[in-house]
Formats: structure tokens, C-alpha cells, sequence
């Protein structure tokens, strides 16, 4: 019944699309090679008219055949919308599953990569100020301010947290280095109801919706506070409250849950949909594929972000890819698709915005890419100058710094002087440390709570391998923390 259903409105919606075009078709118009002489369009854009394109059927908007497959071809009209591979035989067609395709007596195959890449969506340029012509959603004083203070709490986060593994306070430790607009500017673009469902990158997400630092520190020192109960590795966090799924390390395995969860908020007709953070070494994991085939036949309200940051731990995208990036493998599942400016904060925010909006609005899975670079090391285990050059690292760190761009932005417009920020990093420096030295002394979890809330009762060999952890403990107390409750 609810399959049925979900045909009729697709239907309805590829009926509709000669007449309309979805966000992505305005992005394109100013999509760019990310060069100083590209061209934009200048008028922020709002949700307003985003929404009427959306929605309604008078739009004196047209879908483009170039950007998007049709996503699926069950009518002759949407497989017209479909680039031309020559003229078919005799006008002679097969009716096969899924819709006619024509004859051709041509043998051509399908070329595996086009001439040009594709361009990358940016607004604002190295210096903060957005490219003549520029089509972006508008963003306020105040969304912009947050989003700015986010940026920098995230930045500070990581630097503290780094130093206090590397003091051997803490076991583990990973950074968004270089990645904050990604993290800061999505988050700010969807709404509170929607499902995260991160990889392990994504803290910042979480810090917008209101995560708080002792938060952040309880996780990864394992306290009696640490709503995993210690039992994750730092940086796994979750949040119930916030909609955030629970951090796991395994690469891609979160995508295809993020799927299912964008579908139940379909059929529970939810206004919602699911986000979910990748990077570009996990488009090489099955996971990958399966989810954006999922997504596409059951049309999944879900947004695939992937954080495209050059570097999958060691490797290389040259070595990850020979498609042109993740960006091209959304069409080959029916997937529509965009690459953005990772470290553009503006582009992200807008590519997002409109993402959910076709999401929720068309009920389809949206594709994004986003190029930037991961600037410090993968994790507190990794030395990546063992990998890449030291020269490489510091032209992204010093030239291309998002947090940098962006406060150039809102300086521009008068939101932002040198006596706010000094104010803001000196006063998030100090939360950070007093959350850092209540978390480091607060109690840990007792050793009973390695063995609860898996079984509604325990069965024997779980309690056996309790009782004898006690006993070991008791016979070798040196060997485990004193701080730890028996």
C-alpha cells in the first residue's frame, strides 16, 4: 500500500518536471571551477521562491535534461528527457522493465568520463567576498554570527582536546582541521528534526545543536557522564536529545542506515529527512553503492554529504578514484547531484538548504560533494607528513582556511572587528579547559555497566564473565585503574 503510493507520487512528480526545476538547476548557474575569474549571479536568494519552484505546476521554470537523470523511466516522456545516443532502428523500441528503449544501429559505447570535470559550486573567494553574480540563499546577521562562533569554538575544541591526548590524558583524538565550514555551515542549513547519522568527523553538528563542551569532554574521558557509559572510544559521540546518530568508525557502514531512516520518515510523512557525512575513501566501500541504489528506488528523503578532503587516511584520490570524484557516481544510480566548495561556507549552507528542500519537498536522495582538505592529521595515530608534502599541508592551512574566509565575510558586512573575536576566543579557550578538568576528575563508570543494557536479563555466560573480571581484578588490582568502581 505504501509502496503503491510512493508510485503515484512519483508519477505526479515527473509529470510536473517539464514545467519545473529543482534548486540544483539555479546552482548550476553559478556553478564555477572554483577560479577567481568564474561568474555568479549577485542576488541572495531566500527559501521563498525555492519553495513555489518546489511546488508549483504554473513555475515557468524548466527541468534540465543536462544536470539530472530522470530518475526513473517509467514513461516514455521522462526517457525523452534523456540525453540522445542516435537515432533507433526503423523507430523500433523494446518495452523493457522500467521503460521503452530504442534500437540504434550504431555500436557506441558509453565514453567513461566526460571532457570537463564538473564545476564546483562557490560563492565566496579567497577573500571573503562573494564572485559577481553570485546565487546564494540569504543567511542573517545572527544565523551568520553563530554560524562564525561555532566555526571557531570547534577550532579551539580540537586544538585543546589534540593536546590533551598528546599529554596522555586522553586515549584517542581526531580533528575537523580544515573541514569546520562543512560541519558548521550543514548543520546550520537543516533543521532539528532531521536524523544525523555521521561518520566521526562531524562534531561540529552536534556543537550547533547545542552540544555543550562538558559534553564533548565527558565522551571522550569515559566518566560516569558520558552518556555511552564509557563504553566507546573518544569521539564516538550520540546524542538521543539532538537527533545524532552514534558515532562508529567502520567506513560507509552508517550510510545504508541512514537510508532506512530517511524512509521511515517517508512513510511516517514526517517533515524531515535524514543527513548523513562520509569521506571520499568510503565511496570506495559496497556500503556506498547499496545506499545510494537504496536511496534512489525507494526515493529516500536522505542527504549524502562527502567530505571530499583529498585523503583517505594515506591514499591519495588518485589512487581512490578514476571517475571524475564522488560527484559523477550519483547519476549512474539515479541520484541527483552536486559538487560544492567545501571550504566555502556560504556554498555549503545554500547547496544544503536547497538539498533538503528538494529532499523533503520531491522525496528524492540528494548527492553533495564537497572539496576541501583535511589539514591535520587523520587521528592522534597518524603522522601525514609520512604520506604528503609538509608545503602542501600549510598552502591549504594558510591560503584556503574556511574559518578565515568566512569571518572576512561577515567583517565585510559590519558584523564582525578584531576586539569581538579576541573576546570570543580568550572566553571559548576557557570553557573549553574548565570542561576539559571537570571531565578528566569526575568518576568513571562502574564495571557493571560493561554488562547492561543488552539483555533484558543476562544469560549465565555473560554473569560468568563478570564474576571473573571481579576476581581478576581483585587478584591484580595494580593492573587496573584505581578510579574505576568495583
Amino acid at each position: 500500500m505504501a509502496l503503491s503510493l510512493g508510485m503515484k507520487n512519483s508519477n505526479k512528480i515527473l509529470s510536473q518536471m517539464k514545467s519545473k526545476v529543482g534548486l540544483l538547476s539555479l546552482i548550476k548557474q553559478s556553478s564555477c571551477t572554483c577560479s577567481m575569474n568564474s561568474h555568479y549571479s549577485k542576488t541572495p536568494l531566500t527559501a521563498a521562491p525555492f519553495t513555489r519552484a518546489f511546488k508549483s505546476p504554473d513555475s515557468n521554470f524548466r527541468f534540465s535534461p543536462t544536470l539530472f537523470l530522470a530518475r526513473r523511466f517509467e514513461s516514455i516522456k521522462a526517457g525523452k528527457q534523456l540525453d540522445s545516443f542516435g537515432s533507433s532502428v526503423n523507430n523500433q523500441f523494446l518495452d523493457f522493465p522500467g521503460g521503452r528503449v530504442a534500437f540504434t544501429p550504431n555500436m557506441r559505447f558509453i565514453s567513461e568520463s566526460s571532457e570537463e570535470r564538473i564545476p564546483c559550486y562557490r560563492v565566496l573567494d579567497d577573500d571573503g567576498q562573494p564572485f559577481p553574480d553570485s546565487s546564494f540563499v540569504k543567511v542573517s546577521e545572527g544565523v551568520a554570527i553563530k554560524m562564525y562562533n561555532d566555526m571557531v569554538t570547534l577550532q579551539t575544541m580540537d586544538t585543546i582536546f589534540y593536546e590533551a591526548q598528546r599529554q596522555g590524558r586522553i586515549s584517542f583524538y581526531l580533528t575537523t582541521s580544515g573541514e569546520e565550514a562543512i560541519n558548521i555551515a550543514s548543520a546550520a542549513a537543516i533543521k532539528n528534526d532531521d536524523f544525523v547519522v555521521p561518520q566521526y568527523r562531524e562534531p561540529g553538528v552536534l556543537l550547533w545543536r547545542g552540544f555543550s563542551m562538558q559534553e564533548f569532554a565527558n565522551q571522550c574521558f569515559g566518566n560516569k557522564a558520558d552518556y555511552g557509559k564509557g563504553r566507546q572510544m573518544p569521539i564516538h559521540y550520540g546524542s538521543n536529545k539532538y537527533n545524532y546518530f552514534t558515532v562508529s568508525s567502520t567506513i560507509a557502514t552508517q550510510l545504508p542506515h541512514a537510508v532506512g531512516a530517511a524512509y521511515a520518515l517517508k512513510m511516517d510523512r514526517k517533515d524531515a529527512c535524514a543527513v548523513t557525512y562520509f569521506g571520499d575513501g568510503g565511496t570506495s566501500e559496497g556500503d556506498f553503492h547499496a545506499a545510494l541504489n537504496f536511496s534512489a528506488v525507494t526515493e529516500a528523503p536522505v542527504i549524502f554529504i562527502c567530505r571530499n578532503n583529498g585523503w583517505a587516511i594515506s591514499t591519495p584520490i588518485s589512487d581512490q578514484f578514476r571517475s571524475d570524484g564522488a560527484v559523477v557516481k550519483g547519476r549512474a544510480y539515479g541520484v541527483r547531484s552536486i559538487r560544492v566548495d567545501g571550504n566555502d561556507a556560504l556554498a555549503i549552507y545554500s547547496a544544503v538548504h536547497a538539498a533538503r528542500e528538494m529532499a523533503i519537498g520531491e522525496g528524492r536522495p540528494i548527492l553533495i560533494e564537497a572539496l576541501t582538505y583535511r589539514v591535520g592529521h587523520h587521528t592522534t595515530s597518524d603522522d601525514s607528513t609520512k604520506y604528503r608534502p609538509v608545503d602542501e599541508i600549510e598552502w591549504w592551512r594558510t591560503t584556503q582556511d574556511p574559518v578565515t574566509r568566512f569571518r572576512k565575510w561577515i567583517e565585510s558586512n559590519g558584523w564582525w572587528n578584531g576586539d569581538i573575536e579576541s573576546e570570543l576566543r580568550s572566553s571559548v579557550r576557557k570553557q573549553i579547559l574548565h570542561a576539559l578538568q571537570e571531565a578528566e576528575k569526575a568518576e568513571k563508570p562502574p564495571i557493571s555497566d560493561l554488562f547492561t543494557d543488552v539483555y533484558d536479563v543476562s544469560p549465565s555466560n555473560l554473569r560468568e564473565q563478570e564474576h571473573s573480571l571481579r576476581e581478576t581484578i581483585k587478584k591484580h588490582p595494580q593492573d587496573y585503574p584505581s578510579n574505576v568502581p568495583i
